[in-house]
Parts: C-alpha cells; structure tokens; sequence
C-alpha cells in the first residue's frame, strides 16, 4: 500500500503519530535535543498529557526561523514549518491535512539533505514516491519513506500500543538525519 493510501485510510491517532514522527526526525535541524517533542508523544497516549500545551512549550523551546541561504537552512525552515503548522488539538480534518504535509516536508527534507545529491527538482521528486513508485529514489529518502510507511502500518495495527515501536523508529531516523547534518557541516569546514 502506498503512504498516501496509508495516510488516507489512518483515524486521528495514527495522523497525529505520523505527523509527529515526521517532525521529531527533523529536530536536529531546529537545534533541539532528543527530548524536546517527548511530552507530544505522551499526549498521544491514552491518559496522556495536553497536546496544545505541550506543543507551545516545544515551539518557545525550539525557537523562530532564520535565514535560508543553504541546502541545512532550506531543510531547516521546511522543518520550523511543520512545527508552527501543528494543530492545537490533534484531531479533526486539520491533523489529516498537517500528516500529510509533513509527510511531504520530510520527505524533501533528506532530499535536500542527500549527500550524494543536488537536490534538483526536489519539489517534483518527492510525490510519485508517496504514490509507491520507487525508482531513482536516494537511499535517504527511501529509508524516509520506509519510515513513515512503518509508523502509519504500526498505529493501524496496534492502535495506541503501536505509539512505542513508531517512537523507536522516529528515534532511529532522527539520529541519521543529526549525522547527515553534521557530515555535511564538517564538509564546509
């Protein structure tokens, strides 16, 4: 099943969680620590905490945009994006419409960020992948894909149970894009 066939078919949950995960792969990018989004992903268990309170705490914490001047600021502002589109509550249509362009914005995210590539067309690159056509896709991006597809199938299966292992994975693709991101600063050094 392709992602926007997982994203169309997921209850509020498992949009939230797919949402969420997009853009705590990509803290590294707005300077925030491991721990920055952990009180989001509480709110998404049964009995968790506020989702609108917390979400307000990690955007004080996580600061405001700045300047675009590279292929990192590019990726950067993509992600400060997804952060300040965050619905206050995640429910209704808002939460399917913020998953979804997460879903984009990471995808172009480790676009940007390939190492070993330009980029190019990044916009029109990343749609066709979302469909389920996979071919000339950068090992980054398809293990972006591979990620969002694992956190949208793990919530459909267990539900809230589910909440854990897709943390584990946002978990992994955040310490790729945090070395990504340092590779590349070592590079221009």
């Amino acid at each position: 099943m392709s992602l926007v066939d997982l994203i169309t078919q997921a209850d509020e949950r498992g949009l939230a969680t797919s949402g969420l995960a997009c853009l705590d792969r990509c803290v590294p990018l707005l300077g925030g620590d491991d721990e920055v989004l952990r009180p989001l992903w509480a709110s998404l268990t049964v009995g968790g905490g506020d989702w609108g309170e917390s979400l307000a705490k990690a955007r004080a914490t996580l600061g405001a945009a700045g300047e675009c001047e590279t292929a990192e600021d590019e990726a950067a502002s993509l992600a400060r994006r997804m952060l300040d589109a965050a619905p206050a509550e995640p429910t209704g249509a808002g939460i399917r419409e913020w998953a979804d362009a997460c879903s984009v914005a990471a995808l172009r995210i480790n676009r940007l960020l390939e190492p070993a590539d330009d980029a190019a067309g990044a916009d029109d690159f990343v749609e066709p992948h979302r469909q389920g056509r996979t071919e000339g896709m950068s090992p980054l991006v398809a293990a972006e894909l591979r990620r969002q597809i694992t956190t949208l199938e793990l919530l459909a299966e267990h539900g809230a149970g589910g909440l854990r292992r897709a943390l584990d994975v946002s978990v992994e693709g955040r310490r790729i894009l945090r070395a990504v991101v340092s590779r590349r600063a070592r590079g221009r050094a």
